[in-house]
């Protein structure tokens, strides 16, 4: 993972994301290198607009988690109208059930 961000941290100040950069980023940082790795995601990005798949990767959380709380909102707004169709019903049958038991005693 911090590869990815030495790979941002020179995206943001403008530099070249290269293998040479990026080496002495994590050594500056006192990370241990391994060359397999930068060389790896060097070429990964290579050909990549950063500043779009940023923008992207920003703003598609935000739908999502937006699409998930109408859903979970919509879910107990049922739910509750469910829960009041039950009690009606047990409403009506309590009404049956006392007027049952008026009419075996009086």
């Amino acid at each position: 993972m911090e590869y990815v961000y030495g790979a941002m941290l020179l995206h943001a100040a403008g530099k070249e994301i290269n293998e040479e950069n990026l080496k002495k980023v994590l050594e500056a940082a006192g990370i241990e290198v391994d060359e397999a790795k930068i060389k790896a995601l060097t070429a990964s990005l290579e050909g990549v607009n950063i500043d779009e798949v940023i923008s992207k990767a920003a703003t598609m959380p935000v739908a999502a988690v937006a699409t998930e709380a109408a859903e979970a909102k919509e879910e107990k707004a049922e739910e509750k109208k469910e829960e009041k169709k039950e009690e009606e019903k047990e409403e009506v049958s309590e009404e049956e059930v006392a007027a049952g038991l008026g009419a075996l005693f009086g």
